[in-house]
This record gives C-alpha cells, sequence and structure tokens, in this order.
C-alpha cells in the first residue's frame, strides 16, 4: 500500500470523528446493587427527572522512576471518581433511599450510623445533532448533600438541589479489569450502545421511554 493510499485512509478515519458539542443532560437513572454486584436488585432502575448540572472528577497521582539523571519510567495510579449532580428538584423518596435515612412512622432521620447502599448510576448527554452519550457509573456512595434555601421575595427563584457520589470500580462483563465508569455513544436515531449500558451497568434492559426525556423543567 503506497503512502498516497494511507493517507486517503487516514483522512477518512478523521472525516468520521464527530465534533458536535454536547448541549444538555437528560434521564439520569440509578439503581442499588445486589450482594454480588452482579446488577441492581429492581427490576429497573430508578429515575430522577429534571437533571440540570453533573461534575465528574477523578484524582490521579503520577509516579516517576528516576535514572542517570532523568526520567526512566512513570506509572499513574487513579483513586476515586467524584460524581456531584444538581437536579431542580431531589424528591424525598430518592434521598431516603440514597443517603441510608431511617424511617419512622412517616420521619425520615439521618442517624449517626447512616447505611446508604451501594449503587450505580447512568446519565445521558445530548447534543444538538440528536446524537447521545451515555455514562454509567459502576458502584458507588452517595453522601448527604447540603441544604440552602431562602425566604419568597418580590420575583420567584428556583433553587436546585445537590448530591455527590464517590464511586469505585466494580467488575463488568466482557472488561479485563475492574471499571469504574463505561461511557457509550450513539448516532441520532441509534439505541444500541445505550442498551449494552444499562446491561453492563445495571443488569437490566434500558426501561423505555419516560415522559420529560428533554430535561427540561415543566411550566
Amino acid at each position: 500500500m503506497n503512502e498516497k493510499k494511507l493517507l486517503k485512509l487516514d483522512l477518512q478515519h478523521f472525516a468520521e470523528k464527530n465534533y458536535k458539542s454536547f448541549t444538555g443532560l437528560k434521564e439520569f437513572y440509578y439503581g442499588e446493587l445486589n450482594d454480588d454486584d452482579t446488577g441492581i436488585k429492581d427490576a429497573t432502575p430508578e429515575r430522577i427527572e429534571f437533571l440540570q448540572n453533573i461534575s465528574i472528577e477523578t484524582t490521579q497521582e503520577m509516579s516517576r522512576a528516576y535514572g542517570d539523571n532523568t526520567v526512566a519510567e512513570m506509572a499513574v495510579s487513579t483513586g476515586a471518581t467524584t460524581l456531584t449532580t444538581t437536579f431542580h428538584k431531589l424528591p424525598i423518596e430518592d434521598r431516603v433511599r440514597l443517603y441510608g435515612y431511617e424511617e419512622l412512622n412517616g420521619l425520615y432521620g439521618l442517624s449517626a450510623n447512616p447505611n446508604p447502599p451501594y449503587v450505580a448510576c447512568v446519565f445521558a448527554k445530548t447534543s444538538e445533532d440528536g446524537g447521545t452519550e451515555w455514562i454509567g457509573f459502576t458502584k458507588g456512595i452517595f453522601t448527604v448533600a447540603g441544604e440552602e434555601a431562602a425566604t419568597k421575595g418580590e420575583t420567584v427563584e428556583f433553587t436546585g438541589q445537590e448530591t455527590t457520589g464517590e464511586f469505585m470500580p466494580r467488575e463488568v462483563d466482557g472488561a479485563s479489569e475492574e471499571m469504574t465508569y463505561l461511557i457509550a455513544y450513539d448516532a441520532p436515531g441509534e439505541t444500541t450502545q445505550r442498551d449494552a449500558l444499562f446491561q453492563a451497568v445495571f443488569g437490566t434492559p434500558y426501561p423505555g421511554e419516560t415522559e420529560n426525556d428533554g430535561g427540561g423543567v415543566e411550566g
């Protein structure tokens, strides 16, 4: 194969890349992991609607070995991944499940020794052309978020609710190593990779179309 043909193939490869920016978020799902971490306890994952913002941070540390006054080798170690999410509102039912609140005759409380469950979660980033990138976190725990509120004034101001979880690696079918999170991309109109991600993370099929998939707040 000559150089001209090689160059043509390389250009074709780069032309197929998708550079459409993500402009939206939707469809946050979570589920409590079963005892052997092969999937979730429920038949279908639980949806929390009106996802507003997400932030993902992974701590990594670079180790270097030196010799002959230079770097001989480098290696990267990875710590826990932090996922911070903001919703229009985080319903009390979801807070009870995620934070391990104690229930007592219709009251909910945080004890001195809470026992929040290990959960998996999935959400989607969307682009204007209809393409969707799904991100699935395999095993983690959410911690109680701070609360802020203000008195109502002359104008109405909506306040979101934020929560943070830390995620660790877990065995995933087909993977040679444990995975902290998985990423899947579907071109406009496709759902193949989404379906595969739900099976890998939750051990259940995608639950089907639901209301408010656009992620906007109904007026």
